[in-house]
C-alpha cells in the first residue's frame, strides 16, 4: 500500500472517529435535555405537593380553631347543668370525696366533713403553687419525652402515708390535669367530659347528648300539651 492511500485510510478513519464523538456529543446533550426536564418535572411536583400540604395545614387550623370555639360555646352552655353522662369536669379540681373518706377513719363524724373540707382547700392550694412541680421526665418507646409524676416527691409520699392512697391518687390526678391544661395558671379549666367513659368528651357526643336532651324536652312539652 503506498504513502498516498495510507494517508487516505487515516483521514477516513479521523473522519469516522470526528462523527462518533460527534455522535456521542449530540447523545450526551439529549440525555442532558432529558434529564433537565425531568428535574424540573420533579421540582414542579414537589411544589406542588409542597402548595397542597400547605393548603392542608391551613384548613387544618381553621378546623381546630372552629371545634376549639364550638368547644368553648358548649362549655358556658353546660355549665350549669348536672349530668351522670355528659357535662363540664374543671380539670385540675380536686375530688373531694377521698377526703371525706380518710378524715372519717381518722376523726369523730361530727368533725370528718369540716376537715375534709379544709384538707381539701389546703391541698388545692398547693396545687396552685408554681413552685411546687412533683414531675419528672421519661423516654417513652417512641422516643418522646413524657412528664409523670414524681413518685419520690416529699409531699406526696408525705400524703400518701398520712391520708392513703385514695387521696394520693386525687392529688396527682389534679396535678396531671393542671399540668396538662394550665401549666402556667396552675388553676382549674373547664372540659368537655364523658362522665360515663371517664374521658374528654368528643364534640360527637356533645352534640348527640344536646339533641337527645332537645328530644326529650320536646316531647315532654308535647305530652304536657295533651
Amino acid at each position: 500500500m503506498g504513502a498516498k492511500q495510507r494517508l487516505e485510510g487515516m483521514k477516513i478513519q479521523m473522519h469516522a472517529v470526528e462523527k462518533f464523538r460527534g455522535l456521542e456529543e449530540f447523545i450526551v446533550q439529549i440525555q442532558m435535555h432529558e434529564m433537565k426536564e425531568t428535574l424540573k418535572e420533579k421540582i414542579d411536583e414537589i411544589d406542588y405537593i409542597q402548595s397542597v400540604n400547605q393548603s392542608l395545614i391551613i384548613k387544618e387550623r381553621k378546623i381546630n380553631d372552629e371545634l376549639q370555639e364550638a368547644r368553648k360555646e358548649f362549655i358556658d352552655g353546660l355549665s350549669d347543668i348536672q349530668s351522670p353522662s355528659i357535662g363540664i369536669k374543671r380539670m385540675g379540681e380536686l375530688d373531694e370525696t377521698p377526703f371525706k373518706v380518710a378524715c372519717k377513719r381518722r376523726y369523730a363524724a361530727e368533725d370528718s366533713d369540716c376537715k375534709a373540707a379544709k384538707l381539701c382547700l389546703d391541698w388545692q392550694e398547693e396545687i396552685r403553687k408554681p413552685g411546687w412541680h412533683p414531675f419528672k421526665i421519661i423516654s417513652t418507646s417512641d422516643e418522646d419525652n413524657k412528664e409523670v409524676i414524681d413518685e419520690d416527691d416529699n409531699k406526696l409520699r408525705g400524703i400518701k402515708d398520712e391520708l392513703g392512697a385514695e387521696v394520693y391518687e386525687a392529688v396527682t390526678t389534679a396535678l396531671l390535669e393542671v399540668n396538662e391544661y394550665n401549666g402556667s395558671g396552675r388553676y382549674a379549666v373547664p372540659e368537655l367530659w364523658n362522665f360515663q367513659a371517664g374521658q374528654k368528651a368528643t364534640m360527637k357526643e356533645v352534640i348527640k347528648y344536646v339533641l337527645d336532651q332537645w328530644k326529650n324536652s320536646k316531647s315532654k312539652a308535647a305530652e304536657q300539651q295533651r
